[in-house]
């Protein structure tokens, strides 16, 4: 017979970095903004809304979570950054069959 403390559930994801989820919420909105509200030859005006309010929301998100943001977690965020703007040239340029 298994334990009941084999199976339990981590309460409020407390091993997950704030910054780790920062960088993939920001993954998940991105591409999923370029498929709705992109085509091959216009970017919809909502698309850039989104954008906005991701930077507002990173911002805040940052500043209420100072505490854990030190260089190489700052430098993460920078190259992810970076990283999510290629794919979404690369997705706007080859992605998407016109």
């Amino acid at each position: 017979m298994l334990p009941e403390q084999l199976y339990k559930r981590r309460r409020n994801h407390n091993n997950t970095p704030k910054s780790l989820l920062l960088i993939l919420a920001n993954y998940v909105i991105v591409l999923v903004s370029t498929s709705l509200f992109t085509s091959c030859n216009h970017i919809s005006w909502f698309f850039w809304v989104v954008l906005g309010g991701l930077a507002i929301y990173n911002y805040f998100y940052i500043r209420r979570f100072h505490e854990e943001y030190n260089k190489v977690t700052i430098v993460a965020y920078i190259i992810s950054l970076v990283a999510l703007s290629t794919l979404f040239i690369i997705f706007m340029a080859n992605g998407q069959s016109c």
